[in-house]
């Protein structure tokens, strides 16, 4: 008499996922090594949701290594799909279908962040590691339950704020958190403002997209090519699908800001906007008593450090300290050592190998991305907050925490 087979937890995943979704399961032959193929424990297959420029060139990037391979990518645009089904890859315009697969290992989320929630948690949960682009998130509550579905389903989670695999942002750190300028007394991040609300003319949906699908959760609105486009000129600029200047550059600098302060589990406990009279800057106050300003502006240098006893600047490619001799002695035995990532891509699937946390895990993500939702918040309501970095809540403010999440049309909800 034969024995069942024993079902793993992808399998186990996946299946419970096309029940869900009413959809056939797929499983392709070499994902159980038939035909001289290479079975999944000793190969990653990759798939990526969102294959515009910059979730394409992280997708590509990732594929390049030896025992990864490229299977499946989604888009709601169908004119990014045809150079991956032109290479053999199995093409999607539904997420949920290609993560019912049951074959696929890790994706990319490079989708606008109002869609990136949604996606980083279906993916968890049909058992794949995930690199998140940034923004990560759109609210604080959104971030939170990216976390816990990490969390929960025991999934590698990167966010591409890929400063921190930099060399010049990791010495800086150091230096900073070695005491080398002495007692850090302020930040200054260097970033744009916040978000504006969309308010872009209809124009005709162009034939193979699917209109509806990009704005899921978000509001309905009539199409503009022009939302389309990454950055702060697009969605990023947009409030309904992301937040400005303070979470598209903001995710990275204030990534190192964090860093520096060795604050990648907590965040500040006051934000003061600025009132255009003694409060210049939007100002982070922590409960170290360092503040961290935001200049509201892109400028030469990224984050500045100011301590008792010198100052620090960096940005990409970019290091200099005040005193200058500082930078040329390396960070002795006796002093602090960060993280050092051989590479953000490479760290990712290296973490997927021995499943260990990456440089910028989801907490880590987080508590970056709270700070610029923060941010924003501060900016809109333009008064001072208090805020509780350990219940993620503010002080006896009911209004502020309101805007800790957002209404979602339905069905898209977390």
């Amino acid at each position: 008499m034969s024995q069942k087979r024993p079902i793993g937890r992808r399998e186990f995943l996946a299946k419970a996922t096309t029940a869900a979704l009413g959809v056939p399961l797929l499983v392709r032959a070499s994902s159980v090594g038939v035909g001289g193929h290479t079975a999944p424990s000793g190969r990653i297959n990759l798939a990526a949701i969102g294959v515009g420029g910059r979730g394409s060139y992280v997708f590509r990037s990732l594929a390049r290594a030896g025992d990864v391979q490229g299977v499946a990518a989604c888009d709601v645009q169908e004119s990014r799909l045809r150079p991956f089904k032109s290479r053999g890859l199995a093409v999607y315009t539904d997420f949920r279908r290609m993560l019912a697969r049951g074959d696929i290992d890790a994706v990319v989320v490079a989708s606008p962040s109002h869609w990136k929630p949604l996606h980083t948690i279906a993916a968890a949960k049909a058992g794949a590691d995930v690199y998140c682009e940034k923004p990560m998130s759109l609210t604080i509550r959104d971030g939170r339950a990216m976390v816990a579905a990490v969390r929960r389903y025991g999934r590698v989670f990167q966010h591409g704020t890929q400063q921190r695999s930099s060399r010049e942002f990791r010495f800086a750190c150091e230096m900073v958190r070695s005491g080398r300028i002495g007692r850090l007394e302020s930040v200054i991040v260097h970033v744009g403002g916040p978000a504006r609300p969309c308010n872009l003319p209809g124009q005709p949906v162009p034939n193979g997209m699917d209109w509806d699908t990009w704005l899921g959760p978000a509001p309905r609105r009539p199409f503009h090519s022009a939302i389309c486009m990454r950055g702060c000129g697009g969605w990023e600029g947009y409030a309904d699908y992301s937040g400005g200047g303070m979470t598209g550059w903001g995710s990275h600098h204030f990534d190192i800001a964090q860093w520096g302060l060795a604050a990648d589990r907590t965040g500040p406990v006051q934000i003061t906007p600025p009132n255009g009279k003694d409060v210049r800057m939007l100002t982070f106050r922590y409960a170290n008593g360092v503040d961290v300003y935001h200049s509201g502006r892109m400028d030469h240098w990224a984050v500045e450090f100011r301590g008792t006893q010198g100052r620090i600047a960096v940005n990409r490619g970019r290091l200099q300290t005040w005193p200058a001799g500082i930078m040329h002695e390396p960070i002795r035995p006796d002093e602090v050592h960060l993280y050092a990532s051989p590479g953000h891509g490479a760290d990712f699937l290296d973490c997927i190998r021995r499943r260990r946390e990456p440089i910028c895990n989801a907490v880590t993500a987080h508590r970056t991305m709270s700070v610029c939702h923060l941010g924003n918040i501060a900016y809109l309501l333009g008064r001072p907050l208090k805020w509780d970095p350990v219940q993620e809540v503010f002080i006896s403010d009911p209004q502020a925490n309101r805007l800790l999440d957002r209404a979602r049309r339905e069905p898209w909800m977390l």
